[in-house]
């Protein structure tokens, strides 16, 4: 017996925030390691699967860093296909959109007011 869970999509300010830069690393991967203009198909399913988890995510706002997160939520494989697109595309980041990449480093509890 299955049981189909249905989950609000999140579309709030930080969600489409985040979604907006995974799609930025991706693209930089994609360009640099696949020599792509646009997309190519591994990346854009890899794209469409992490916007799609975003907007699925339970805890919506008040999300944390998905590595720092308690609940697994990406199969095994797109999980270790999204760690090597961040591995690779942080760096970049701070060539292509040092805004973003300002933005997304982690301050400290302790230095927030």
């Amino acid at each position: 017996m299955t049981r189909e869970v249905k989950r609000q999509l999140n579309e709030g300010p930080r969600i489409r925030r985040e979604q907006e830069l995974v799609s930025k690393m991706i693209r930089i991967y994609c360009r640099k390691k696949h020599h792509q203009t646009a997309f190519c198909d591994e990346c854009q399913e890899l794209n469409v699967y992490a916007r799609n988890k975003l907007s699925l995510c339970r805890f919506g706002e008040e999300k944390t860093a998905c590595a720092k997160c308690p609940i697994h939520c990406y199969k095994q494989d797109y999980r270790q296909k999204i760690k090597d697109v961040m591995r690779y595309s942080s760096p970049w980041m701070l060539l292509y959109h040092p805004i973003e990449s300002i933005r997304h480093i982690p301050i400290p509890s302790k230095g927030r007011k």
